[in-house]
């Protein structure tokens, strides 16, 4: 969790058990920033690369982002950025929708995943996109996945 004080960006570890896409042991990090216009409007949702590093021998609760290795995960509507490519994101988000719902609807998105990739337009979208996932306009083509 971020150390601001009005409690709108959190960091959330998601794990994914029982799937041969994903390491058994691998936790992926979703940043959710939740917004002025919440819950109108969705949240910012993305996966990041995030380390966990005790800042003190005594706090080891305390994290704190860093460089490392990008641990965001292989799935067809998952960009190697971490953006999402998920309705519920966007024009299905429903002020009835709540944090914990969109995390759980992440994780068994990647819980069904048997594809080892990425998006078909990867390498074009991460060279072009916005730093905000929100300000992407996605293309919803493939409901099977």
């Amino acid at each position: 969790m971020d150390n601001n004080n009005d409690l709108t960006h959190f960091i959330f570890r998601v794990q994914i058990k029982d799937n041969e896409v994903y390491p058994p042991l691998e936790l992926y990090h979703l940043y959710v920033d939740i917004t002025k216009e919440y819950p109108v409007d969705s949240p910012r949702v993305q996966f990041i690369i995030y380390d966990q590093v005790p800042l003190d021998e005594d706090e080891d609760d305390e994290v704190q982002v860093v460089e490392g290795i990008p641990k965001i995960p292989m799935h067809p509507h998952v960009y190697s950025n971490g953006h999402i490519c998920l309705n519920l994101l966007g024009e299905d988000w429903t002020p009835a929708c709540s944090i914990e719902s969109t995390i759980l609807s992440i994780q068994s998105m990647l819980a069904a995943n048997h594809c080892v990739e990425r998006p078909p337009d990867d390498a074009q979208y991460v060279r072009h996109a916005p730093k905000d996932p929100k300000q992407t306009s996605f293309s919803y083509h493939d409901n099977d996945v």
